[in-house]
């Protein structure tokens, strides 16, 4: 029995490093409410029947110009990506575009009113109506997908209606080759018009699927995130976004670079934060913060000399609010980064072990390097707003609306 009771731990351990702990409870909460012996044989059909959607019907009726119907997975409190769309929601609805959302594949929040009190209480006080599941969804102009699971039911929708793709990471990249990978990079080749966070993706997307793609940047909440006044001396302190459920976050590799630093710079100071990394062993002195608010984490970035943010795939919005409170950035080199960083306001260099503890080492060494970086930074982060990337978002709705998207003709319904 013990034994079997470990076996199921580590696997509860596995899934979360690999979903997160709130989508992991959801997923055990669902298997008990099934009741025992209701999960004998895996279910793959219902686990991805999504996939599987062959018609949604809209509301009888013709759209209203600027109508956006958005399809979302389920979230979290605190998910970066709902945030972004959200904000995104937000922000058109002040330009005059009415929106409606859908969470797709329920698994958090089994009603519409509680989806909705959710965003309006944790992320922005939407006007739009949210719905669960496919039933009574009003017709639209745009019909937007958001993430790879939500792309199969935006692709089943009848009708004329053109049809986006909000697409802020690469997403097959977020699992090992097999079946994950496979169904999400499917989805890029579905003809939707691709609006991307950022040029790295609308180019990709471009040049090895074919898509249409137009590219809108981060903004920066700048009533968080600003320069507060420093404690603790002329002690140096070095920030890292520590998540090991995110492996496109590379938590472990940080670790690797944080110890090579302590050894060389033992009086440093390390803080990190993002999650809970208590049953980890981590042989330097340091603060974990955990998961923590915007609020919290901002006075964190004002406290740290350097930051190590490492992005194997596309980059956080960590890298301009660690900029817009006055820390130096140090980051890995690539695409997916240097499509919005660049030498002249982070310091970047090829993702080695060596490397990145050198340019973090440099950073607390160099005091005048260190403080001529963050001025240039700084500025660079302060002309970043959301309102002009809600504005560019709304540009790539016009040339979606021009683009004629979808390619395939209209059906009766």
């Amino acid at each position: 029995m013990a034994g079997m009771m470990g076996l199921r731990v580590q696997q509860v351990r596995d899934l979360a490093r690999r979903h997160g702990w709130w989508r992991t409870v959801a997923m055990v909460r669902r298997r008990l409410s099934e009741g025992p012996g209701a999960h004998k044989s895996r279910n793959v059909f219902t686990h991805y029947d999504f996939v599987r959607v062959e018609k949604i019907t809209l509301a009888q009726g013709a759209a209203r110009e600027g109508s956006l119907l958005w399809f979302v997975p389920d979230f979290n409190i605190g998910s970066g990506g709902h945030q972004t769309i959200f904000r995104t929601i937000f922000h058109l609805e002040h330009m005059g575009w009415e929106s409606s959302i859908v969470i797709v594949n329920p698994t958090e929040h089994q009603s519409a009113e509680s989806a909705r009190q959710d965003i309006c209480t944790h992320f922005f006080p939407l006007k739009a109506k949210v719905f669960v599941g496919f039933d009574g969804l009003p017709n639209s102009e745009f019909v937007i997908a958001t993430g790879w699971q939500t792309a199969y039911p935006v692709r089943a929708i009848a009708g004329g209606v053109k049809k986006l793709y909000f697409v802020q990471d690469f997403e097959p990249n977020f699992y090992p080759v097999g079946t994950e990978s496979v169904l999400a990079e499917n989805t890029y080749r579905f003809g939707f018009f691709g609006i991307t966070a950022g040029d790295w993706l609308a180019r990709k997307l471009r040049q090895e699927y074919g898509m249409q793609t137009h590219p809108i940047s981060f903004g920066v909440d700048h009533g968080i995130y600003r320069e507060r006044p420093r404690r603790g001396g002329d002690v140096k302190r070095v920030f890292f976004y520590a998540r090991p459920p995110t492996p496109r976050r590379a938590f472990e590799f940080g670790l690797l670079v944080l110890e090579a630093v302590s050894r060389r710079l033992p009086d440093t100071e390390f803080i990190l934060a993002g999650w809970d990394v208590s049953d980890y062993l981590i042989p330097f002195p340091h603060l974990s913060a955990g998961v923590v608010s915007p609020e919290e984490l901002a006075d964190v970035f004002s406290q740290c000399d350097a930051a190590l943010i490492l992005s194997l795939t596309n980059l956080s919005l960590m890298p301009l609010e660690l900029m817009a409170s006055g820390c130096a950035v140090v980051s890995n080199r690539g695409e997916c980064v240097e499509w919005l960083l660049n030498d002249d306001i982070a310091l970047l260099t090829e993702p080695t072990l060596e490397a990145l503890a050198d340019a973090l080492c440099h950073m607390l060494e160099d005091d005048s390097a260190r403080q001529a970086l963050c001025q240039r930074a700084l500025a660079f982060a302060r002309a970043q707003h959301w309102e002009a990337s809600a504005e560019a978002f709304r540009q790539g709705l016009l040339a979606a609306r021009a683009a004629a998207v979808p390619l395939e003709p209209a059906q009766s319904r």
